[in-house]
């Protein structure tokens, strides 16, 4: 077994956005769980947040030029030639001073270069797709995938049927379990044990609709004495702050550009609203939390409303558009709010669908390629 010769080196490349980033984290904490001396060189994009996110995990990583192509004439398009021919190169130079034993990419921008060169060596390459329609990289490198893991049935519409395995979606381990954390959450938060509670999540930057609709229906909210723990994004936590004016902590709305403790916030609430995100859908199918989901309408493919609808065809969830949220909400959480008998079959639904050993199986199919 190659790990009597030396530690085993992976390299794990993409990033972009949490949904990328997160994931590939966790991949590698569950494999350096198992292969405690073994090497692990993070690829990503200049300028992108894998650049402070992972390092804040623990890991090194090194920066490609590299972005997307816009869907409009600009700069970007331009030098688009010139950045791929430096991440190749650039990728060739990681690939042969690093010696991986397998590579993973987890989508992004970034992981297009850095697996191509890996398996132009034919070094073992391994995707991770975390949505119900598969990215644009990740379609253009299966052809010289080894394995590729998705988290929604159906992938074989996208990858070769042989190639694809469902493992689901990574997620932080704090999430995996919540139990006896409600009251924790509950004292965290400075909530009412004796009142309901509503989690609104709108990614770290935050979402305008979500945050519109808030303040369209937070008198409702009070009136029906629902707390609320709102990650409002740091775009746009000065405006909501002024738009809530005497509306406050006192009333049981807790403001918040960014919320860090997400195991906490998830324990605590009753009844979650979220964008439909894949590592949102995989974290609250974890948590077994009834869920409204307003997927974004700016994303590619439409993939969010894709993510919320392999939830809400299996009656896991809730889904409002994203142009009737203003209008309606707000309502719709109340009710379910109110509905227990309502709550409990979503939470049932949801938690059939989750995959809380989604890291660890992602090693078990890189183990088999390496060992």
């Amino acid at each position: 077994m190659s790990s009597a010769k030396r530690p085993y080196r992976l390299i794990i490349s993409g990033g972009g956005t949490g949904g990328h980033v997160y994931p590939a984290i966790a991949i590698a904490n569950s494999f350096t769980e198992r292969f405690q001396d073994a090497e692990v060189l993070f690829v990503g994009a200049q300028g992108k947040m894998e650049m402070q996110k992972v390092p804040e995990a623990g890991y090194e990583i090194e920066g490609l030029w590299i972005s997307g192509l816009q869907r409009r004439l600009t700069l970007d398009n331009l030098s688009f030639p010139l950045k791929l021919l430096s991440s190749l190169r650039r990728s060739r130079q990681i690939v042969k001073r690093f010696k991986p034993d397998a590579v993973v990419g987890v989508g992004g921008y970034a992981s297009g270069p850095l697996l191509k060169s890996a398996t132009r060596k034919n070094i073992p390459a391994v995707l991770q797709e975390q949505n119900s329609y598969a990215g644009l990289t990740n379609k253009i490198l299966a052809k010289k995938a080894s394995k590729i893991c998705v988290a929604y049935p159906n992938m074989d519409q996208f990858f070769p049927a042989d190639k694809v395995v469902m493992t689901g979606n990574p997620v932080r381990k704090d999430i995996v379990d919540l139990k006896g954390k409600k009251e924790i959450g509950i004292k965290h938060f400075g909530l009412d044990e004796n009142k309901p509670t509503l989690l609104v999540i709108g990614g770290s930057l935050g979402a305008r609709t979500l945050n519109d609709s808030l303040i369209a229906g937070i008198e409702k909210l009070v009136e029906a004495g629902v707390q609320v723990i709102w990650q409002c994004g740091r775009f746009y936590f000065e405006e909501m702050k002024t738009k809530l004016g005497a509306i406050s902590n006192s009333q049981g709305i807790h403001l918040m550009e960014f919320v860090r403790e997400m195991d906490l916030a998830y324990a605590a609430a009753d009844v979650v609203i979220s964008r439909a995100g894949a590592l949102s859908v995989s974290e609250l199918s974890i948590a077994q939390k009834p869920t409204i989901f307003v997927p974004s309408p700016n994303v590619a493919e439409d993939h969010q409303t894709k993510n919320a609808k392999a939830l809400v065809d299996n009656a896991a969830a809730e889904l409002v558009k994203d142009v009737e949220a203003r209008e309606v909400l707000i309502d719709r959480a109340i009710q379910l709010i109110n509905n227990q008998a309502l709550q409990k079959d979503l939470s049932e639904n949801i938690k059939a669908l989750a995959k809380p050993n989604a890291a660890e199986e992602i090693v078990d199919e890189i183990v088999k390629l390496i060992a």
